[in-house]
């Protein structure tokens, strides 16, 4: 058992870096992703959706700079509450934890309500619920929920393996048909005709630089998560060396994954106008061609595989929630409450059981209050949310990365490097602005609205309460060796980072 600088049980030092990898993947759900956000960038972007992935693929790899510096100097449970918390204040540290933790909380109803959509399309396909009612993909979200939160107070590395498990067969899968619609591709005898074609990497005639660059944002959202691994700082063996190769060897699997799966997704559908309004119409994209390429019991494997990852993600979520908030109250009210760990796993068990009571409230306003959503509603409402959260926090996170290895200089890294911070700023920024201008009418005007309430929230509680933000202050000064910007660093930890990088 670990114990916490501030005298009680902490989480348990005793995890691989495949369990960070695992949480990563798992977060960020390509073969769910693959399977869903290609049909956003269509609907903008028409045939050019490889093209946006890609850009997006970019974005990614720039952010992950920032991510795998900061990873490299802290560990620390808190992610980037800590991360910007010790670069540009401990009131702007919480606003990026608060952000996060409600990212991680609105993506939870994201995929469990994606593991009841594709739960419920499985069990018709194989008559088990021939015919179920429209209310049948909440039972399974419900369902999806309670085993997130069962397997999320679990240690950790039990989690991990499960997620990496899962989340692994079903990428396997998808490369299978992704593989075998290829060949067919390349080799002329695919169905309707299709042929392999490098005009998916180009933009038709009469699609704008705006309708591609909105079509980017759908591919921004199939990476949310990559950066996950960060939350198990405190719980990974070597975490200076596992947690940032974890999130960088994420970033780039994520890119080569989506960049290639889309592109013959794709070309499969033909990249004409029919084409194209046949990928936006498809109810599974990946199960349509694996009937269609390969045989009809395909499609109801990757439905299957797809309900998997959906869950597998749902439960990253949880597990990074519940560690954002159990570092917020850890240095807020000490260990007690949400603040504390459990004697017997070593994970944040109460911090757990919110995290999943507040999927569940959201889910509950969003499929009654709001607007009776169904549960595609609720995936596609909650997904936007968060994104837009994450943005800024990503934002916050690069900010922090540029204050403390360009100007405070606390690793040993060449000045021109700062050129791939400030470069991935260009790319949040303009991202965020896509999202936002022009602003969306309808039920999506609610979106940005409801984003910036969340961050408001922790904005305004720092700003009313000075003495907490005092109190977070001491506590990442006695935890990470440091403290806020202008003021003197009593004994940054440079050495050990350096030792276990080398």
């Amino acid at each position: 058992m670990e114990v916490s600088p501030s005298g009680g049980p902490g989480l348990k030092r005793s995890l691989s870096v495949w369990a960070a990898v695992g949480l990563s993947v798992a977060l960020m759900a390509p073969s769910m992703a693959a399977n869903i956000n290609p049909q956003g960038s269509a609907s903008y972007a028409g045939r050019a959706v490889p093209l946006t992935f890609l850009i997006a693929a970019v974005g990614v790899l720039l952010v992950a700079y920032s991510f795998v510096r900061l990873c490299q100097y802290f560990h620390h449970a808190g992610s980037v509450y800590a991360f910007v918390g010790a670069t540009l204040g401990p009131r702007t540290g919480v606003v990026a934890g608060w952000g996060l933790l409600g990212t991680y909380t609105f993506y939870a109803v994201v995929t469990s309500a994606a593991a009841g959509i594709f739960g419920t399309a499985f069990l018709q396909e194989v008559k088990i619920w021939p015919h179920p009612p429209s209310w049948a993909p909440f039972v399974l979200l419900a369902v999806a929920l309670v085993l997130a939160l069962l397997l999320g107070v679990m240690p950790a590395r039990r989690g991990t393996h499960v997620l990496l498990t899962v989340e692994g067969t079903t990428v396997a899968l998808i490369l299978v048909v992704t593989v075998v619609v290829l060949v067919r591709l390349l080799a002329g005898n695919a169905p309707g005709n299709e042929h392999f074609t490098w005009s998916v990497f180009t933009v038709a005639p009469g699609t704008g630089t705006n309708d591609l660059f909105l079509g980017v944002v759908f591919g921004f959202l199939s990476f949310a998560g990559f950066e996950a691994a960060a939350t198990l700082g405190e719980e990974a063996n070597r975490p200076t060396r596992d947690i940032p190769r974890a999130i960088l060897g994420t970033a780039v699997f994520g890119g080569l994954y989506f960049v290639i799966v889309t592109a013959v997704e794709m070309m499969a559908f033909g990249a004409t106008p029919a084409g194209v309004k046949a990928f936006i119409g498809s109810s599974s994209l990946l199960g349509d061609l694996g009937t269609s390429y390969v045989g009809s019991w395909v499609g109801d494997v990757i439905t299957l595989g797809t309900t998997i990852s959906a869950f597998g993600c749902c439960l990253a979520c949880v597990v990074g929630a519940a560690r954002l908030l159990y570092a917020l109250s850890r240095d807020t009210a000490g260990p007690r409450g949400l603040g504390q760990s459990s004697s017997r796993w070593g994970t944040p068990v109460w911090a757990t059981l919110v995290i999943v009571a507040m999927a569940a409230v959201i889910t509950g306003i969003e499929a009654g209050v709001a607007a009776h959503a169904d549960a595609f509603n609720s995936f596609l409402w909650s997904g936007t949310i968060g994104t837009l959260i994450l943005l800024v926090v990503y934002v916050l996170a690069t900010a922090g990365c540029i204050m403390l290895v360009f100007v405070r200089r606390k690793l040993p890294v060449p000045m021109w490097q700062v050129i791939v911070p400030i470069a991935s700023l260009v790319v949040l920024g303009y991202t965020l602005y896509r999202n936002v201008i022009p602003y969306p009418t309808g039920t999506p005007a609610w979106f940005p609205v409801v984003s910036g309430i969340w961050l408001v929230v922790a904005v305004v509680a720092v700003l009313f309460a000075p003495g907490t933000a005092r109190k977070l202050g001491a506590a990442l000064a006695a935890r990470e060796g440091i403290v806020a910007p202008g003021e003197e660093d009593p004994a940054p930890p440079l050495t050990a980072a350096r030792d276990e990088m080398t």
